[in-house]
C-alpha cells in the first residue's frame, strides 16, 4: 500500500511540474530538456521505491528542480544569450557543396551520420543537397538545391534562385555573422532601421532571403 500511495503522489506532482514547464515534442527536446526530464523521472522513481526515506523529501526535490527548470526556461525565452547557452546554436554542417568540418568536429558529428540524416529526409545523393543544419534539438534540417525540389504552383511563376534565409535579428539581438553572410553592412542595416523607425531591441525577427527583407516588430 505504501508504494501505491507514493506512486499516486509522485504522479500528481510530476503532472503538475510538466504542465508548468510546458509542452514539447520528444524530437524537439534539447539536451537541457532531456536532462531535466531524466532527473525528474529519477527523483520520482527513487522516492517511490526508497521506503526508508520520507516521500516529502522526493516531493521537495521535484518542486525545487521544477522551479529551477521553469526559471531557466523563462530566462531563455526573454534573453537570446541565455537561450544560446542553455539550448545551443544551430550549426551549418554542409553548405556551398562542401562539408563544414569545423562544425562537424565541434558537434562530434561524423559525415556518415550526416548522410544518414539526409537519407531519412529523402536526400540520397549529396549532390542534391544545398545546405544541412544541425538544430539544437539534435535533428538535422536540409535544403535541397533548387532543381531538386518538388515543383509547386508558386515555382511555375518564380524565376528567382532560392537561397538561404538569413536571420539577421532574433529576439532583439543582432547577429553580425548572419548580416555578413547576407552581404549586408551595418550602414545598410542602420538605414533600414531608421526608415522603419524601429530599434534592434524592438525587433522580434528580421530576415533576408533573395534580397527580400522581412520584419516582425515586438508587440
Amino acid at each position: 500500500m505504501e508504494i501505491i500511495y507514493r506512486s499516486i503522489v509522485m504522479f500528481l506532482f510530476l503532472f503538475i511540474i510538466v504542465k508548468i514547464l510546458g509542452k514539447k515534442q520528444i524530437k524537439n527536446l534539447t539536451l537541457y530538456d532531456y536532462v531535466i526530464s531524466i532527473t525528474l523521472g529519477s527523483i520520482a522513481a527513487d522516492s517511490i521505491l526508497s521506503l526508508e526515506y520520507p516521500i516529502t523529501d522526493g516531493v521537495l526535490a521535484i518542486i525545487v528542480f521544477g522551479i529551477l527548470g521553469y526559471l531557466i526556461s523563462l530566462l531563455s525565452y526573454n534573453n537570446h544569450t541565455v537561450e544560446e547557452i542553455v539550448d545551443g546554436e544551430p550549426l551549418i554542417l554542409y553548405e556551398n557543396e562542401d562539408f563544414n568540418y569545423k562544425n562537424l568536429e565541434d558537434a562530434k558529428f561524423s559525415v556518415s551520420k550526416l548522410l544518414e540524416f539526409c537519407r531519412l529526409k529523402g536526400c540520397f545523393d549529396i549532390n542534391e543537397l544545398e545546405c544541412a543544419i544541425l538544430e539544437p534539438s539534435g535533428d538535422v534540417s536540409i535544403l535541397l538545391k533548387e532543381n531538386e525540389q518538388p515543383i509547386t504552383n508558386k515555382d511555375l511563376n518564380r524565376n528567382k534562385k532560392q537561397k538561404l534565409t538569413y536571420d539577421i535579428i532574433v529576439d532583439g539581438v543582432l547577429d553580425e555573422i548572419e548580416l555578413k553572410k547576407a552581404r549586408k553592412t551595418k550602414k545598410w542595416l542602420n538605414n533600414f532601421l531608421n526608415e522603419n523607425k524601429v530599434k534592434v531591441e524592438n525587433i522580434s525577427l528580421l530576415t533576408i532571403s533573395n534580397n527580400k527583407v522581412t520584419l516582425y516588430k515586438r508587440k
